[in-house]
């Protein structure tokens, strides 16, 4: 039942997600229809079990969630900004710890996973992003510069698309037409990389992997995202190279999530192999 609704969840956290890219950045129609099947997959979980284990501890818990929830919702509203990952992920967050302070196994057994998840992708963002740009350190730049703009760039030119570094992040190619594209924020890959290592820590810590596989799957993980991330790139590249920058802006709008969705599935169905061992 536990593995079921995890699967269930992460599909819902897909839909979520792409709902939202599709509302904020692409197509409304279609944003809608995802957020709608994010509903109904909502109704198929399924939750059974409970015990008398209702501690004061349990509803503190509860209220912190729910003070992080309402206050992620008035933060969104007041500035009217755009919802975005870390908003995402921070509403998730709260929402979780909401769950312990459900008198039921399950449901605190997903909270224990999402609160995993989420609070993984939290503490690598507040270090990579926030902490090091506090201390005046160039990491996403370098990042995006030496890992991905450079690979990307060397990957077109073995396919012989005329490509031209002018910037840190900032290249210019002429196809249909000429254009100048910059890597930068989610372009880098980083926040689903942050979310597919939550995935793995929740659900290492869960399952109560050894510390080996753990490493070993975080490992996978990594290099996966990575790989993933430059597919991302170069395809785009191509699709602006051959089509022109409005193709490739409706590509991008799409193909994020499919492609976090596929490589989340991808490692979901190694851990779940990996258990039945």
């Amino acid at each position: 039942m536990y593995k079921q609704n995890v699967l269930i969840f992460l599909l819902i956290l897909a839909l979520f997600l792409g709902g939202t890219v599709e509302i904020s950045e692409g197509s409304k129609t279609i944003g809608i229809i995802l957020l709608l099947l994010a509903l109904l997959a909502i109704s198929r979980i399924r939750l059974a079990g409970s015990d008398n284990n209702f501690t004061s501890g349990n509803k503190i818990i509860m209220f912190i969630g729910v003070g992080i929830v309402i206050s992620d919702i008035i933060y969104n509203f007041s500035s009217n900004s755009k919802l975005g990952t870390l908003d995402i992920m921070t509403f998730l967050f709260g929402l979780s710890l909401t769950t312990f302070g459900f008198n039921n196994n399950e449901l605190r057994r997903i909270g224990t996973f999402t609160a995993y998840m989420s609070a993984t992708f939290l503490v690598l963002f507040l270090i990579l992003f926030s902490l090091f740009a506090h201390l005046n350190i160039n990491f996403t730049h370098l990042f995006d510069h030496y890992f991905v703009l450079l690979p990307v760039v060397s990957i077109l030119h073995i396919l012989q698309i005329p490509v031209e570094i002018i910037g840190t992040e900032t290249i210019r190619m002429t196809g249909v037409e000429e254009m100048s594209v910059v890597i930068g924020g989610p372009c880098s890959g980083l926040y689903s990389m942050f979310m597919l290592i939550g995935i793995i820590v929740g659900y290492t810590r869960m399952e109560r992997f050894e510390f080996r596989q753990v490493y070993m799957m975080l490992l996978i993980t990594v290099v996966v995202a990575y790989i993933s991330n430059l597919f991302r790139i170069t395809v785009l590249y191509l699709v602006g190279y051959s089509y022109g920058s409005d193709t490739m802006m409706f590509v991008h709008t799409h193909l994020g999530w499919i492609i976090f969705t596929a490589v989340a599935g991808i490692l979901l169905y190694i851990l779940d192999k990996m258990t039945m061992r």
